[in-house]
């Protein structure tokens, strides 16, 4: 265990992934200090599937982090997961993908149909095609990009994120067991999102938090 407060570096390529995961750490790790790594041209920059510059950028981003003391480095960029995963195999400190531990929990959690909602087609592709390779075949995925939602949440406007988010489910027949939202961007609708369909709607912030925290202080609850 750290004789100090965990220094937990964030490493963000959209700003508004920024929040979401604050809140989660506020919650259920509120001694971390946070520090806001930010390239916001990691996601402009890439064009499909991520190249080995751009993943090269990622890595010194995680490098610069554990080299000035971060105790834990965690990623809010879905699409850089695979360089978390590389980087954590020599890495000094933990250094997590940002869905590691919300596909982690689906896998474990008797759903068996469930719906995951993206942004874009480019983030939606990417999240699907972890999402099953993750949990296996036993679990049915039904891929959905909530127009709008990318915008609503650069824009910080909750309310239109909500309705973007509650209005493409609208399409989703029939109900899934989940939802599951794919981007940190998305996340601080969950709440409401549940609320509004009566369905367990899940994000990853809360889940990478709660595996960093086991990682860290050995509390998994």
């Amino acid at each position: 265990m750290n004789p100090h407060p965990p220094l937990i570096a964030l490493i963000s390529a959209v700003p508004a992934a920024i929040p979401p995961a604050r809140a989660a750490f506020a919650a259920l790790l509120p001694d971390a200090t946070i520090w806001n790594v930010v390239d916001d041209r990691l996601v402009d920059d890439a064009d499909g599937p991520i190249t080995s510059r751009l993943a090269g950028r990622m890595q010194r981003l995680i490098d610069h982090a554990v080299l000035e003391g971060a105790d834990a480095v965690l990623l809010t960029c879905s699409m850089y997961a695979v360089v978390a995963h590389r980087a954590a195999v020599e890495a000094t400190v933990p250094v997590h993908g940002p869905d590691d531990g919300l596909f982690g929990a689906i896998a474990c959690s008797g759903f068996r149909r469930i719906a995951l909602v993206a942004p874009g087609v480019d983030p939606l592709a990417d999240s699907l095609a972890r999402i099953r390779e993750a949990i296996g075949s036993e679990v049915a995925v039904d891929g959905v990009v909530a127009e709008g939602a990318a915008s609503a949440a650069r824009a910080g406007d909750l309310e239109a994120l909500v309705e973007t988010i509650v209005s493409t489910m609208g399409a989703i027949s029939p109900t899934p067991d989940a939802i599951v939202l794919g981007q940190y961007s998305l996340a601080a609708a969950a709440g409401r999102v549940q609320a509004a369909i009566g369905v367990p709607t899940l994000a990853a912030p809360e889940y990478a938090v709660r595996r960093l925290r086991a990682v860290l202080t050995g509390d998994a609850s």
